[in-house]
């Protein structure tokens, strides 16, 4: 016998099974449930402003459970879970990640059920409770305010300067991101920031001329 086949017998004899009890298989598996359903919640009260997909936040309970009975199912047997990997290499995710949190709280779940899986079930404990603090923390921080938009259309071409009048008095800065002039007509769009909206639209309004004022906002990113 070669030394090759030595070697392969030995590793083969000493890593091809490993001993896991129904005990340890439970209880990894109820852990992973447990902390699978506080992310479930997590991701409910985070997500309360935004779009909220339940059936994506399902998926999220699911992937911490599944990917835990994979790494039990891969700590039984060295060979097993060569294969495993092989087999799962193969699969490609297509559904596209539209809020980065998403994808936070995709690794949070996969993280957690290879913990469980592994046996360090304190570790996926006090990884669940910094995760939890830091996004509830970094949620709260204050972030600039978002600018507005203002839209206006007027009959003449030449009412940009009682407009920019107007806006000058309800905000220090102002840009003018768009101007569009036809023969008849004019139509402006600023960007502003300003906590008196409704005044500012009502005052455009009363100007000789305009025919219609819309101030937007939103809750997306904000540039500086």
């Amino acid at each position: 016998m070669s030394f090759k086949d030595i070697f392969k017998k030995s590793f083969l004899e000493g890593y091809a099974s490993s001993e896991i009890t129904t005990v340890t298989i439970v209880a990894a598996l109820a852990v992973a449930c447990v902390l699978a359903l506080y992310i479930f919640f997590v991701y409910r009260v985070v997500t309360r402003k935004t779009f909220y997909s339940k059936s994506f936040n399902i998926t999220l309970a699911g992937i911490t459970v599944i990917t835990a009975s994979l790494i039990l199912t891969m700590q039984s047997s060295v060979v097993l879970s060569l294969g495993m990997v092989g087999a799962l290499s193969i699969v490609r995710f297509r559904t596209a990640i539209k809020d980065p949190m998403d994808l936070m709280f995709l690794f949070w779940s996969t993280s957690v059920g290879i913990i469980c899986g592994a046996g360090l079930a304190q570790v996926a404990v006090v990884l669940s409770v910094v995760v939890t603090l830091g996004i509830l923390i970094l949620d709260k921080l204050p972030v600039a305010k978002a600018p507005m938009i203002l839209i206006v259309n007027a009959g003449q071409y030449d009412a940009e300067a009682a407009v920019v009048q107007t806006v000058q008095k309800y905000t220090k800065s102002y840009t003018v991101k768009s101007r569009n002039l036809t023969e008849t007509s004019l139509d402006l769009v600023l960007e502003l920031r300003t906590d008196k909206g409704g005044e500012l639209v009502r005052e455009i309004m009363a100007l000789q001329d305009v025919t219609s004022a819309s101030l937007m906002s939103h809750d997306g990113e904000v540039t500086f």
